[in-house]
């Protein structure tokens, strides 16, 4: 007999479960400050550990020492080598370095003249940056591209900031502080094609039904006679663009040695640049590039948690 009672096979949160586009996310919405700074960063997936420190939140544990995980995500310096200006949403012009040798590395091949912004042609100012691989010791050297928005008030202000950093290495305890609460953007570990038991949680059918187990009883009704995208079919699994939001920043740090375990990281050696780490896991596998930005419903109180120790034991 049937359970009208049994809860849904598979959630709706994510429809269509298809591919990413690219392994490196985009990102259409971040938060607004009042001063003049970085919204977001950018980094790779090294591997994760745990670390102690006192519990400040409101917990039965709070004023304990509790030991938590978290991941470790290498931030290679960021290099600014644009601006880029808006004004209501529509781009008005990219204001580029001076330097052949770094847009050529880019894939640039000419230089268009440098746009002027001021508050009546703009409302919103970007850096444009990309990330150094080669700095890692992952073996991947095309750099990724991205535009990062700067917060703050007015467009002096955000245009003073960006300029300050243009042709230049942004490092990575310029962009973020320990307490402060992320959203994380990243493509998780692709899985392939899979059917509907390992993809949607659905039971096995009795040895007897139809002589096949590992597949759904029935796609639907008669009429309309046609299959709903809600049924549970077998598809791609995996390499979805996730976001996790509210991800407290544990550490940031340059000191790798204060970090990197005995062997390394698995599947992925040792940190060798700035580092931030963050409480819980981060999807995707390692060597996977991480997209953070400021937390768009963070609270408002930030505090720094007090650590007692960090994790520095073999992995493997």
């Amino acid at each position: 007999m049937t359970d009208l009672q049994r809860p849904r096979r598979g959630s709706l949160a994510y429809n269509p479960r298809k591919r990413a586009a690219s392994q490196m996310p985009s990102i259409t919405h971040w938060a607004e400050t009042a001063e003049a700074r970085l919204l977001g960063m950018a980094g790779y997936k090294a591997g994760m550990t745990h670390l102690g420190f006192i519990d400040d939140t409101e917990s039965p544990t709070k004023g304990q020492e509790v030991s938590t995980a978290v991941t470790v995500i290498e931030i290679p310096p960021l290099y600014a080598y644009g601006i880029r200006g808006y004004l209501k949403g529509i781009g008005i012009g990219d204001s580029l370095v001076d330097d052949a040798a770094v847009l050529g590395k880019l894939g640039i091949k000419r230089k268009t003249a440098n746009a002027q912004f001021t508050e009546e042609n703009a409302d919103r100012i970007s850096l444009l940056v990309y990330v150094q691989p080669d700095k890692t010791g992952i073996g991947k050297k095309h750099p990724e591209r991205m535009e990062i928005p700067i917060g703050g008030t007015g467009i002096k202000e955000k245009l003073e900031y960006a300029k300050k950093f243009l042709g230049k290495e942004v490092p990575v305890d310029q962009l973020f502080k320990a307490g402060e609460y992320v959203d994380v953007i990243a493509i998780t570990v692709g899985k392939g094609f899979q059917g509907p038991v390992k993809r949607f949680g659905v039971s096995l059918q009795r040895p007897k039904s139809t002589g096949h187990r590992r597949h759904v009883g029935t796609l639907g009704q008669w009429h309309p006679a046609y299959i709903f995208s809600t049924a549970r079919r077998a598809g791609q699994m995996g390499y979805h663009k996730r976001t996790e939001a509210n991800k407290r920043i544990m550490k940031v740090g340059n000191n790798v040695d204060e970090i990197n375990p005995k062997g390394g990281f698995p599947y992925y050696g040792f940190v060798r640049n700035g580092y931030v780490l963050v409480k819980g896991s981060v999807p995707g596998p390692v060597k996977r590039l991480i997209r953070i930005r400021l937390g768009t419903r963070a609270p408002e109180k930030v505090q720094e948690p007090k650590l007692t120790y960090v994790s520095q034991e073999s992995k493997v």
